[in-house]
């Protein structure tokens, strides 16, 4: 499905099969691994999927692979372009709530094809920026949430908007260049950042997490 997309919208620059696999699906499911640690040892799946985009219902029957997080409701994506980390982080963690954010009405159509395609349930695709996206939504500080950001233009000014969207606890996970690293914490100091991940295969790319330690405002207002 993403190689007939692609040559038709130029959803990644990333051409070769394989390297689409060990790209894209590896670096994203190795953050989801992190993100959300399997309560149960990983049985590797052998069969390649011809779509390069494996069911849902396929990764639900794999043990260990359908990770059940109680803890955490939703998760937002912020550029998914062709749906990097974002809909592979659903893969593994089917229980979460998961918002998309993508301005590219092609890409926003590619998305939402492979939605369908996957029945994947409880995703949403937003067609906008991140901008809009905070405009248009009320923040719900009472739940824990995940914000993922991955190669993405502008990254200094998308970083803050993305933070915007992390909730007091919550996490923001960064797919970046090492080089970004110290730009990051910078740009973000009210986050505990945790020391950045090497991700296998790349000489420079890394994820780096971290958490925001604001207070929820009904803790610092108190009760009334």
């Amino acid at each position: 499905m993403l190689l007939r997309w692609n040559s038709r919208i130029n959803l990644t620059a990333v051409r070769s099969p394989e390297e689409i696999v060990s790209r894209h699906f590896g670096e994203s499911f190795f953050a989801a691994r992190h993100l959300f640690p399997p309560s149960r040892p990983i049985i590797p799946h052998t069969h390649a999927d011809q779509e390069l985009v494996p069911s849902s219902q396929e990764q639900r029957q794999t043990p260990g692979t359908a990770i059940t997080n109680p803890h955490l409701s939703t998760a937002i994506d912020v550029g998914s372009g062709a749906g990097f980390p974002a809909l592979p982080l659903k893969i593994w963690a089917p229980d979460i709530r998961l918002t998309l954010i993508e301005s590219n009405h092609k890409k926003v159509a590619f998305l939402r094809e492979v939605i369908r395609g996957i029945t994947l349930t409880d995703v949403n695709v937003f067609c906008g920026r991140a901008e809009d996206f905070v405009a248009a939504n009320s923040p719900n500080p009472s739940t824990d949430n995940v914000v993922t950001l991955r190669a993405v233009e502008r990254f200094q000014s998308v970083l803050p908007t993305a933070a915007h969207l992390v909730n007091p606890g919550g996490r923001l996970a960064l797919l970046i260049g090492h080089a970004q690293v110290s730009q990051a914490i910078k740009l973000i100091p009210h986050f505990d950042w945790q020391p950045p991940i090497a991700i296998p295969g790349s000489k420079e790319r890394v994820l780096v997490v971290g958490r925001n330690r604001s207070l929820p405002q009904s803790s610092v207002t108190g009760p009334r």
